[in-house]
């Protein structure tokens, strides 16, 4: 199981594609680290997010109790608070970092309305290479004003031998958005899908980094169809395979559908998740009309079933090679 934990909706960024910064929470009614500690331990994956979690002042004491459920535990963050993050990756090396960044300087700072975001972004991902931190990288969300750089972005982000992902805005009671749409659609699908032939025909010497390569070719297929409104490829696991925490303690089966299965601040962590609220949320999800490709439901999809990935990458591949186009788009 993979879970997402919020850990505050408070935020120093002004994303134009989030509006959670304009419903903070307040410090008080946030989860303490007692609490977080609920969750169980044997997880294949947890996500420390929020809000920016670089605001919590206990944010090191968060990190060591979610470092001993599970043996990826990953921090996404706008990158700004470089002394935290480099403080948090001397104790716990083997963390993930994301930034998030939105393309180059001038885009990236208009995008997310924080002065000099891009070079502080990038100034902690140098700080984290210089410690030898593995498993860093920076994330893009991808939209009207900088799908345009996604593949020169993907390149420079390739030649700094990091990890590079993206999404696109959805719109949800988390990012408190109904309008993010992509209106010049065609030209970005265009971009991403030049940006798959890029990812698929990766130049990284890192095995490692040039088969994550391959697979967010997948990944970004996934984001074509959902820009096209396309059927989701894969069965979606939110509230089973996959739980979203927010700050105050509501567990919710992701962060697309607004339906708590209960506060683990009053309950115990299965009693809420083994409860019959939980299970009738469950029988919704296989009828569920998001559609949505989140990156937090898409991976452990991928991962459940692998073969249908692992087919589409290997099969496109081949096709690169002969000098043919990519299909299954």
């Amino acid at each position: 199981m993979e879970a997402a934990v919020v850990v505050t909706y408070r935020c120093n960024a002004r994303c134009k594609m989030c509006n959670t910064w304009q419903f903070p929470s307040k410090p008080v009614e946030e989860i303490t680290p007692e609490v977080i500690d609920k969750i169980p331990g044997g997880m294949t994956r947890l996500n420390i997010t929020g809000g920016e979690p670089m605001l919590r002042r206990d944010i090191e004491d968060i990190v060591a109790v979610l470092h001993k459920k599970t043996n990826r535990l990953e921090i996404s963050t706008n990158g700004f608070f470089t002394d935290k993050i480099v403080s948090i990756a001397k104790k716990y090396p083997d963390i993930t970092i994301r930034v998030s960044l939105e393309g180059f300087p001038a885009t990236n700072d208009s995008i997310r309305g924080i002065k000099d975001g891009f070079h502080r972004g990038l100034y902690t991902i140098v700080k984290l290479m210089e410690l030898g931190i593995k498993d860093i990288g920076f994330a893009t969300v991808v939209q009207d004003g900088n799908y345009k750089e996604l593949v020169d972005f993907y390149r420079f982000v390739s030649s700094l031998g990091v990890e590079y992902s993206i999404c696109i805005g959805h719109n949800s009671f988390y990012f408190h958005k109904t309008d993010n749409e992509i209106i010049n659609k065609d030209e970005a699908i265009g971009e991403m899908e030049n940006l798959i032939r890029a990812l698929l025909t990766s130049k990284r010497k890192d095995l490692k980094l040039k088969i994550k390569d391959w697979f967010r070719a997948y990944l970004t297929r996934g984001l074509i169809r959902f820009a096209r409104d396309d059927k989701r490829a894969l069965n979606c696991g939110a509230g089973s395979d996959v739980l979203f925490l927010d700050p105050y303690g509501e567990v919710f089966p992701c962060n697309v559908m607004e339906r708590s299965m209960g506060n683990i601040k009053k309950r115990s962590f299965y009693d809420v998740w083994n409860s019959e609220e939980a299970k009738a949320i469950r029988e919704t999800v296989c009828v569920c009309t998001q559609n949505c490709w989140m990156m937090g439901t898409a991976v452990p999809a991928m991962r459940k079933a692998i073969w249908n990935p692992v087919s589409w990458v290997v099969y496109n591949k081949i096709r690169l090679f002969l000098g043919k186009n990519v299909v299954g788009i």
